[in-house]
C-alpha cells in the first residue's frame, strides 16, 4: 500500500489546490499561449495576403483553434497534467483516483477551458472553483479530474500521536520484520491526519489498515482493542526499537594502539603450582513453577456502523 486514499478518492499525500494558485498558473500558460499565437498569426498573415478573405478567415480561425486548444490538450497528455505554469506553481493535474490522467481528460479540460477561461475570460471558471469544496471548475467535473499541490511549501511532519497508557508495552513481543515500508508509510499517513478526515471514513481506513497489518504479523488481533489504537501502539512499539537499535553502544571497542614490540629476555622461572581440588557447588534454591500464560484470544477489528 504505496497510496493512501480518502474516501473521496484522494491521495491523502497531496493537497487540493486552490483558486489563487490555479489562477496564476492559467495565467501564466495563457501568456505563452497567446504570445506564440500572436508571433504566428503575424507570419500567417504575412503568408497569406494574396489569399482571399475566405481562406485568411479560415487560417486565422485555424491557427486559434491550434495554439489556444490543441497546444494545451498536447501539453498536459504528454506532461501527464504539468504545463509550464502548473510546473512553475507546484500543481498537477490527476485523475479523482489519483492517477495520471490521459488525452479524453486532457481533451475535455481544454474544450471547456474555451468557454470557461477564453470566452467568458475567466468568469465560469473562477464561480465554479469557489462554489467546488476541493476547487475544481466545470472542465474537471466533467473530466473527472482534479489539481493537486505537489510542493507544499512550508510543511512540517506531523508526530504520530501516541498510544494510550493501558496500551504501552502490550506489543513488545510482536514480530515486525514481514511489513514492507509502504504500509508503515500509509498507517503514519492515516494516524497524522485522522483527526482531519470524516469520522466514518477514517474509522474504515483504521480497521482496514489495521487487519493489513496483522496479517503481516501473522498475530491474532488483540480483543476489545479498537483500531486506531493498535494502530498507534505498534508504531510506538516500532519507533522504540528503531531508537534502541541507533543508540545502542558498539560491543567492539576501539583496538589498542600499537607499540613499540618488546625486546626479549631470559624466561623466568616459575614454581610449580599444587592442584587445588575445586570447592563443592552451593545447592539450588528451588524456583517455583511459572504459570502458564494463556494464549491471546483471537479476535478481530469491528468494522464502523
Amino acid at each position: 500500500m504505496s497510496d493512501l486514499v480518502t474516501g473521496d478518492a484522494v491521495v491523502l499525500g497531496l493537497r487540493p489546490a486552490r483558486l489563487p494558485s490555479r489562477g496564476l498558473a492559467i495565467l501564466l500558460d495563457l501568456a505563452v499561449y497567446i504570445t506564440g499565437y500572436v508571433l504566428i498569426s503575424v507570419g500567417l498573415a504575412m503568408a497569406t495576403a494574396s489569399l482571399d478573405d475566405a481562406a485568411q478567415a479560415a487560417v486565422a480561425v485555424a491557427s486559434f483553434l491550434l495554439f489556444l486548444v490543441g497546444v494545451p490538450i498536447a501539453v498536459e497528455t504528454l506532461s501527464h497534467g504539468r504545463s509550464l505554469g502548473k510546473l512553475a506553481c507546484g500543481l498537477r493535474v490527476v485523475r479523482d483516483d489519483g492517477g495520471p490522467i490521459r488525452f479524453r481528460h486532457a481533451l475535455v479540460r481544454g474544450a471547456m477551458g474555451v468557454v470557461e477561461l477564453i470566452l467568458t475570460f475567466g468568469s465560469i471558471a473562477c464561480i465554479a472553483s469557489l462554489v467546488s469544496a476541493r476547487g475544481r471548475r466545470l472542465g474537471d467535473v466533467f473530466a473527472g479530474t482534479l489539481v493537486v499541490r505537489e510542493r507544499v511549501p512550508g510543511t512540517r511532519v506531523m508526530p504520530v500521536p501516541p498510544p494510550p497508557p493501558w496500551l504501552a508495552g502490550r506489543f513488545t513481543g510482536l514480530d515486525l520484520s514481514a511489513v514492507p515500508d509502504g504500509l508503515w508509510l500509509a498507517i503514519r499517513q492515516y494516524l497524522t491526519r485522522m483527526n482531519q478526515l470524516d469520522p466514518q471514513v477514517g474509522a474504515a481506513m483504521a480497521v482496514r489498515l489495521a487487519d493489513d497489518l496483522v496479517a503481516r504479523t501473522g498475530a491474532p488481533p488483540p480483543a476489545g482493542v479498537p483500531a486506531a489504537a493498535f494502530l498507534m501502539a505498534v508504531v510506538h512499539e516500532r519507533q522504540s526499537r528503531d531508537a534502541a537499535r541507533a543508540f545502542r553502544p558498539s560491543a567492539v571497542g576501539p583496538g589498542p594502539v600499537p607499540g613499540p614490540a618488546p625486546v626479549p629476555g631470559p624466561v623466568p622461572v616459575v614454581a610449580p603450582v599444587p592442584y587445588a581440588a575445586p570447592a563443592p557447588a552451593a545447592p539450588v534454591a528451588s524456583v517455583a513453577p511459572v504459570a502458564p500464560v494463556e494464549a491471546p484470544r483471537a479476535g478481530g477489528f469491528a468494522p464502523p456502523a
